[in-house]
């Protein structure tokens, strides 16, 4: 554990801005490769049109019946009590497919007063009294962490820029300049075991920038100072899959659709889409060159932010631009909840936006500091995430932003994981990794 602390107070704001751009606009300048037409079939068999409307309370996750089923007056409870937050009621909008910020526009709501219900029948009354208790002992409750403990320090020899945590092999992948240093169980728990194995690029120039774990852990693509994307086989041992010939000389940012079928990589002006399972670009699709430092996806949209301080949204299957948010500082990353309802965007103010994927429900929690380095990964159980500012690791809960823990390193960090087995948090800095233990 950390010593000395610099506490960073986070406060929870409403959001009023208005979303620039709120109509669907083609986007003209999209390039399709040679696979266009069939890929896109295959595209939109894996996107297809929802199965139900869009406001269903049925088709939300835990993390947003967690939050709606709070009055604003237990939400404020909750932050003032438990973390020293401030929070603010977001009015829930009226349901419709674009997300925008703003109060609701609902007939006779007020701001900060939950919707009167009507009421149920005698008949619903004696309904729910015939239903027995369910007692404390089977309730099954998401955990979050309260602490951690330092237990580890992978030696990489060089900057980690990149850094990947696979709780179904077991092994830690460790990614920069030259090569991926790989890190059994064993070597979490120790300051100076050496790696189990290293996978030497051919060009020792090329770095890699970012890496992503297919859902199933089994598979990592990585890339970035490279004209290759490279997806790797993890099991038994580490070994290349095949290289995908990238039409752009830096990927900044990575992301992989749940099913696994599609890979976004994002370069400087443009986000190449792959399809994954046939190993052919879809296409290359051109977004602002200033707003694509990072990217995300979640369902049939994919997000960008960048430099120009807008957060884009993108239609995976008409290409289309559906949303541009100001948010009136550099975006430097985007995580999305497991449920991928809930969107994280990480600012160079340290703030950190967030924003649903469909409906107009938007927060800020604000800490005003200015960093080099802002990293973002939630947890797969979906109940709480880890943001790191530079040299500090803050891991709060979702959607309360309840603070859990915090701990400080010497360097800055460059990147972060967190295990799907929620057992350990690892961070890579200048020239190594550091493994906590998350204690529940």
């Amino acid at each position: 554990m950390s010593g000395k602390k610099e506490e960073i107070s986070f406060s929870i704001l409403r959001i009023d801005d208005e979303p620039e751009e709120r109509r669907y606009e083609p986007e003209s300048s999209g390039v399709s490769s040679q696979a266009g037409h069939h890929a896109q079939s295959q595209l939109d068999g894996v996107y297809g049109a929802p199965q139900w409307p869009p406001g269903s309370r049925a088709q939300h996750g835990p993390v947003y019946q967690e939050m709606s089923s709070l009055t604003p007056q237990q939400w404020a409870l909750q932050a003032l009590d438990r973390s020293e937050l401030q929070a603010s009621w977001f009015s829930e909008g009226e349901p419709r497919e674009e997300a925008e910020f703003g109060s609701s526009s609902l007939p006779g709501f007020e701001f900060g007063q939950p919707c009167p219900s009507p009421p149920r029948s005698e008949e619903v009354w004696s309904f729910l009294r015939a239903i027995p208790p369910v007692a404390d002992e089977v309730v099954v409750r998401q955990r979050t962490p309260r602490a951690s403990w330092k237990v580890g320090r992978l030696c990489h020899g060089k900057k980690v820029c990149a850094i990947a945590i696979s709780s179904l092999t077991h092994h830690v992948y460790t990614c920069g300049h030259g090569y991926i240093r790989v890190w059994d169980e064993g070597a979490l728990h120790t300051w100076n075991k050496a790696p189990q194995a290293q996978l030497n690029f051919q060009d020792h120039h090329n770095c890699v920038l970012a890496c992503k774990l297919f859902p199933d852990e089994q598979s990592l693509i990585t890339g970035g100072v490279s004209r290759t994307l490279t997806l790797w086989d993890l099991a038994p041992t580490p070994r290349i899959r095949a290289h995908l010939a990238s039409t752009g000389p830096i990927c900044y940012s990575l992301a992989v659709s749940s099913s696994a079928q599609i890979c976004l990589a994002c370069f400087k002006g443009f986000v190449e889409i792959w399809d994954l399972q046939n190993q052919i670009l879809i296409r290359k699709q051109e977004v602002p060159e200033y707003g694509s430092r990072c990217v995300d996806i979640t369902g049939n949209k994919f997000w960008t932010g960048g430099e120009d301080t807008s957060l884009y949204s993108w239609d995976l299957r008409s290409y289309q631009k559906l949303q541009q948010y100001s948010l009136h500082h550099e975006i430097l990353s985007i995580s999305h909840d497991p449920s991928e309802e809930w969107m994280l965007v990480g600012l160079r103010t340290s703030d950190i936006i967030i924003l649903h994927a469909h409906r107009k429900e938007a927060f800020k929690a604000v800490v005003h500091k200015y960093v080099h380095h802002h990293n973002l990964k939630f947890s797969s159980c979906g109940s709480y995430f880890v943001t790191t500012l530079d040299e500090s690791i803050h891991c709060l809960s979702a959607p309360s932003l309840q603070r859990l823990f915090q701990e400080e390193e010497s360097t800055e960090i460059l990147c972060c994981d967190v295990s799907s087995d929620n057992q350990y948090l690892v961070t890579g800095s200048k020239n190594c990794a550091t493994v906590y233990q998350l204690l529940f």
